[in-house]
């Protein structure tokens, strides 16, 4: 088997980590019981571009369970546990092509080392791997059967594809399930934020200005968890419908050119280029700082940063200082990288439970019905998005109401009114 990651001696570690997170994910604790006895993935090689967390590595688990043989790379230079890329290969003996802080040139290197292996599926987060795979001749991956995307960012990317009439395998948009946006997004993405700007700065929150850049789910996670700890949340929005929802919501609504002069912590969560430019650095008070937590470190404008500073140091672990011609100084966190994930350790897995468990499950329902999908993003089935909340509740201990044969009734019928 095939790997490359920091070190193998740091495995002993990262199967500690790794059971912890297991033992928060009873989803997939389920469906790998059900996987072990059926093996649906039987002899299909599974290519997964996802950030290497012990939240992957259940689901790693659960799609070896399921007879798959898995292979993983990075999808973000900053994300990869490199205890948990160890614990793969030595325990899981999946094939890893990861290492935190790797190079752009490693980074896709190892997309195509994983692409070597000539998956039958792929798994994206952000889709890079599918890009990549795009840029070769059809006929180098022509037995991919299908595939799924993780976020927000690899869907809109790989609809354009498809709106092209480009996308050369069906795909399954795993971010479009409510059991993945609704929460991994809101609360996943809101608290590993919060958690990844306050373990690199070590900052009060509360009593800040807060700016959050974006309206989408994520951001609404995030605004959520700053006002939860007293900061005073600002929303930037280019969408007025949600820039309305922000304000009924509670929060002050204004153009990121005027909250650039009051901000004192701005979070980009977008998903779009040049959020954060160089005219609303300029802005910027003393200390301002700028954390990023949209997929790719596009949204806040470094290059225009770096042409109007004077100077640039590294002041803490994931801190870079910026001294601007005037003096001032701007704090960038993560390299402008996913914060919850450079510098924390992203979701919680209570989170991740769903949303890797719509990508076995997705896995599954590719195989299934491949030969009837077309080249096109399909949303989750909503079937397999009712299946994985009733499996929460049930794991979390909470029962519901089921609707009566009358109540059925009146719900398919016409006649019945006043």
């Amino acid at each position: 088997m095939k790997y490359d990651i920091k070190d193998i001696k740091l495995a002993k570690k990262g199967a500690l980590r790794i059971e912890w997170a297991a033992k928060n994910m009873p989803v997939l604790s389920l469906i790998k019981q059900r996987f072990v006895k059926e093996k649906p993935l039987q002899g299909l090689k599974i290519a997964c571009c996802l950030h290497v967390t012990t939240e992957t590595a259940v689901l790693g688990d659960v799609l070896k369970s399921g007879g798959a043989d898995v292979y993983i790379c990075a999808s973000n230079p900053l994300s990869t546990q490199d205890d948990v890329a160890a614990a793969l290969v030595r325990d899981l003996k999946v094939g890893v092509f990861a290492i935190k802080g790797e190079d752009t040139k490693t980074y896709y290197a190892h997309m195509k080392s994983a692409l070597a292996v000539k998956p039958d599926i792929t798994m994206d987060d952000g889709a890079d791997l599918v890009s990549t795979i795009h840029q070769r001749p059809a006929s180098v991956h022509a037995n991919i059967i299908g595939g799924t995307e993780e976020t927000t960012t690899g869907v809109i990317r790989l609809r354009a594809l498809a709106q092209e009439g480009k996308l050369r395998y069906p795909i399954i948009a795993v971010n479009d399930a409510l059991t993945k946006h609704l929460f991994d997004n809101r609360y996943g993405t809101g608290q590993s934020t919060l958690d990844g700007i306050i373990r690199s700065t070590n900052k009060l929150i509360a009593g800040s200005n807060f700016v959050v850049c974006g309206y989408g789910w994520c951001g609404k996670g995030t605004a959520m968890r700053a006002k939860g700890m007293g900061a005073k949340v600002t929303v930037i929005e280019v969408d007025p419908l949600r820039a309305l929802e922000a304000t009924m919501d509670g929060f002050e609504v204004m153009p990121i050119r005027q909250a650039a002069k009051v901000g004192d912590i701005f979070v980009t969560v977008t998903g779009d280029i040049n959020v954060i430019r160089k005219e609303h650095f300029s802005l910027m008070k003393d200390g301002a700082i700028i954390a990023n937590s949209g997929h790719f470190n596009v949204e806040i404008d470094i290059p225009g940063l770096e042409a109007i500073a004077k100077s640039k140091r590294s002041t803490r672990d994931f801190v870079d200082e910026y001294t601007l011609k005037n003096n001032r100084k701007i704090y960038l966190l993560g390299q402008g990288r996913l914060i919850n994930l450079a510098a924390a350790e992203g979701h919680p897995a209570s989170v991740m439970d769903m949303s890797f468990a719509n990508q076995a499950f997705s896995a599954e329902y590719m195989v299934k019905n491949y030969r009837k999908l077309q080249k096109q993003v399909y949303t989750v089935p909503e079937d397999i998005d009712k299946n994985i909340a009733r499996l929460k509740l049930k794991a979390m201990g909470i029962k519901i109401d089921v609707l009566t044969a009358q109540q059925k009734k009146y719900l398919a019928s016409w006649e019945m009114g006043t």
